[in-house]
């Protein structure tokens, strides 16, 4: 099996709701499947919606914000959990389907908040990613993932992997995932500016695998849908009226070659990215570059990855 369809779903999520949220994932998914997709992919947290307030709204960082409260308690209870029978419908796709999905998710562990890339694939449960560091503000959000999630799912036509946003800018990172020798990576962002388009395609190159750099759409409005539809809260409403602008994720995903090149890139609104793509590439890519293999030298560079879950307290037993 050497050609692939695969695809992007470029949408807005559904801030805060997470029920609406996966309804219109599935939607969307469906319908790329249905046009052919094996592979389809969503962007950073797309159940939930990126948490736009802690870089656009004023103050957000401030401790004890009330605003910052509020949205924090609404996530807790939203977001999915390990396990969610609401995910339900988008394993059923797979599994009816035999296609992937991988989508990101705000996802609560105990009493902590992660930032989820999920793999969803046929038969099998989905494969998580948690994110290994939050980026900057994120970090008032988000717990750190650890090496437990760091690994690819192995389909009929081959290896396939996520990272998330700036983990694409972790090199130690690129290496564990290039030494897994995945075939279609999944780069997942709020959205593809430039410099993120930069380090996807670079990924494509040092990894010699096609990459789904997978972006979002998202508006100020669809904070106030969004927080309407799960109740409301004053405290909130005050912290999304500081935020100016109206489109503040703007798309631009892609879908790129093992040398590099672009296949297919989104515009700023919805729509659904489609390529077929050729895998005997990255074999013919591999004889000039293998930074995992030729292109290495063990001999002077090692690393070691620490898969254990690591969970901060160990219940013994006698």
């Amino acid at each position: 099996m050497t050609s692939l369809n695969v695809a992007i779903c470029q949408a807005a999520p559904i801030p805060l709701d997470f029920i609406s949220g996966i309804e219109k994932a599935t939607r969307l998914a469906r319908e790329a499947i249905d046009n052919g997709a094996q592979m389809v992919a969503f962007g950073e947290t797309f159940l939930g919606g990126y948490p736009l307030w802690l870089d656009e709204a004023p103050g957000a960082a401030l401790w004890d914000h009330p605003g910052t409260k509020a949205l924090h308690q609404i996530m807790l209870e939203q977001a999915i959990v390990p396990g969610d029978e609401r995910l339900l419908p988008l394993q059923e796709l797979c599994d009816e389907s035999g296609a992937c999905i991988s989508i990101g998710a705000h996802e609560r562990v105990r009493q902590s908040l992660y930032n989820n890339q999920l793999l969803f694939r046929p038969g099998e449960p989905p494969l998580d990613h948690r994110k290994l560091v939050p980026t900057h503000g994120e970090r008032l959000i988000w717990m750190r993932g650890d090496g437990s999630t760091l690994g690819v799912h192995q389909a009929e036509w081959g290896n396939a992997g996520n990272l998330i946003c700036w983990e694409h800018w972790m090199p130690l990172a690129r290496a564990a995932m290039h030494n897994l020798g995945e075939a279609v990576h999944v780069a997942a962002w709020p959205t593809v500016r430039e410099e993120y388009a930069i380090a996807s395609r670079h990924y494509a190159m040092e990894g010699r695998c096609f990459v789904l750099a997978a972006g979002l759409v998202q508006h100020r409005d669809d904070l106030f849908d969004g927080l309407e539809r799960v109740g409301g809260s004053p405290q909130a409403l005050e912290l999304f009226n500081a935020i100016d602008g109206e489109q503040l994720n703007r798309g631009g995903s892609m879908i790129i070659a093992p040398d590099a090149r672009m296949l297919a890139q989104a515009g700023e609104g919805e729509e659904t990215l489609h390529a077929e793509i050729d895998l005997a590439e990255i074999g013919a890519g591999l004889a000039s570059l293998d930074t995992d293999g030729h292109y290495s030298r063990p001999d002077v560079f090692e690393l070691s990855v620490d898969t254990r879950a690591k969970d901060g307290v160990n219940w013994g037993h006698e």
